[in-house]
């Protein structure tokens, strides 16, 4: 069992393609087929699903991927602790990352972080974080940042930044009032609302929070289910309803006065933004120190 043998294994499993893992290796389709072959022939077994449309794992494949993901991770961190004594820091950090952290955060995260090590570079995918959460449960991916905890024994979550969601209006009037001055929770069931649709942290984190009022999303008018925080915040600047925002995601438009943003009466939407990582696993050695780093790190 050789490296090259697990790395196109894992970069198959990653694809679902023979030629995509390929591309990602430099290698020929031919060479991914026989050292995936050659670690069938070795372990006597069967490990991709080849029958169907989509390449699946089996269930030694199943097996093997965890082991596999471990023995890569493991020899990168070898690799990097030898880099690090010399002070050379580099690589290449892909992060899945929900909406507001990936618009509003954290581009000042890698500013910063660049900083210290100038070598390293990023790829940036953007998901809800229930999907980002599912990733990692199924092992699809080691680590991501997201807005809002799902329960697993097998997350381990670290928050690094706070976040405020408001209530975002149209500067109109038909809301003349201070900001200064909270809204009674009344005002909720007036309104039409614009909505993250399913899966959003933002969303999740809101019918939380309403639930501890005893108010479900059904008692609100949603008349919008939208993916785009940018959309969302045109949409309120045109009048066509109200939405419950991150304030980072919306602080251009409050300082251009284009929205109004209010604070409900006994409504904490106070929450946090998390690294969450499968405490099972080792992480690749570059991200143990892009955690660390988040963990130190002091905010925008």
């Amino acid at each position: 069992m050789e490296f090259n043998q697990l790395e196109s294994f894992l970069s198959v499993v990653k694809y679902k393609s023979f030629s995509k893992a390929a591309k990602e290796l430099y290698l020929t389709q031919p060479t991914i087929s026989n050292n995936i072959q050659n670690l069938e022939k070795e372990l006597k077994t069967t490990l991709l699903d080849r029958k169907s449309k989509t390449i699946s794992l089996t269930d030694s494949g199943k097996i093997l991927y965890e082991y596999a993901m471990e023995l890569i991770n493991i020899r990168e961190q070898a690799k990097f602790s030898i880099i690090e004594h010399w002070d050379k820091i580099e690589g290449k950090i892909e992060i899945d990352a929900s909406s507001i952290p990936e618009q509003y955060i954290l581009p000042y995260i890698i500013r910063d972080f660049r900083k210290k090590y100038p070598k390293v570079s990023f790829s940036v995918n953007h998901k809800n974080s229930k999907d980002i959460i599912d990733d990692i449960v199924k092992g699809r991916q080691n680590f991501g940042i997201v807005g809002a905890k799902c329960s697993s024994r097998m997350l381990k979550y670290i928050d690094f930044y706070e976040d405020e969601l408001i209530f975002a209006v149209p500067n109109n009037d038909n809301y003349p009032m201070s900001t200064d001055q909270p809204l009674d929770i009344d005002v909720l069931f007036s309104e039409k609302f614009i909505f993250r649709k399913e899966g959003s942290g933002t969303r999740l984190f809101i019918e939380q929070c309403l639930c501890n009022k005893d108010i479900s999303l059904d008692d609100l008018n949603i008349a919008y289910s939208i993916e785009s925080n940018e959309m969302i915040k045109k949409m309120i600047e045109l009048e066509l309803g109200v939405s419950f925002m991150s304030k980072v995601s919306i602080k251009n438009e409050i300082d251009l006065g284009l929205i109004k943003p209010f604070k409900i009466k006994d409504l904490s939407l106070k929450r946090n933004f998390y690294f969450v990582y499968c405490k099972n696993r080792t992480l690749p050695p570059i991200v143990e120190t892009f955690k660390d780093f988040l963990i130190d790190w002091t905010g925008i």
